[in-house]
This record gives structure tokens, C-alpha cells and sequence, in this order.
């Protein structure tokens, strides 16, 4: 088998739609958080913490490790105060740097 094509994220769910585990290898957990900011996350919204908790506890009990995963890989931005979040209309940074917002 081949590995220059990359497995589904389906793959990484259960049948009952829960996420198995968070992927360690940067590109597959890119490929997840990209795949979870475009199915719970709307451009345009803000959204406070409690909402971005509960949408990521619909897939996993580690939200916090997935919320900071969005956050450091660009998906999502936050206030200084972390209480309101939104979809960065970028597209992430290799290596997981944030970008500049404008």
C-alpha cells in the first residue's frame, strides 16, 4: 500500500461519530482540526468558550487539548482574555505558527 495518499479523517472516528484519539503526527492532526473548524466552526460567528467546549465535546473528552490545537494551528483565534473565539478566514501556517490578524 501506498503512502502518499493520505487516509480519510473519517478513518479517525468511531461509528458513532466520536473521535478515537487525537493524531500525534502533525500532518494527520492537521488534517482533523481542519476537518473539525470547517464542521463546528462558522466564518463570520464568534463564539464564547463554553460554545467552543461543548461543540468539541461532541467528538472527544479532551476538548481542551482540541480547542488549543485550533488555536495554535491558526484554525481559531481567541481574545487575550480567552473568552470569545472565531474562525480565522487564513489558512494555517506550517509549523503552527499563528498568523497576523489584520
Amino acid at each position: 500500500m501506498s503512502h502518499a495518499t493520505p487516509r480519510p479523517v473519517a478513518d479517525l472516528f468511531s461509528a458513532d461519530g466520536r473521535l478515537i484519539a487525537i493524531p500525534r503526527r502533525p500532518a494527520r492532526r492537521a488534517a482533523l482540526l481542519a476537518h473539525l473548524a470547517e464542521t463546528l466552526f462558522a466564518y463570520g460567528r464568534v463564539y464564547r468558550e463554553a460554545e467552543v467546549n461543548e461543540a468539541l465535546k461532541t467528538v472527544h473528552e479532551d476538548y481542551p487539548a482540541l480547542r488549543r490545537h485550533l488555536v495554535v494551528g491558526g484554525l481559531l483565534a481567541r481574545t487575550k482574555d480567552g473568552a470569545a473565539y472565531h474562525r480565522q478566514q487564513t489558512s494555517p501556517v506550517p509549523g503552527g505558527a499563528n498568523p497576523a490578524v489584520a
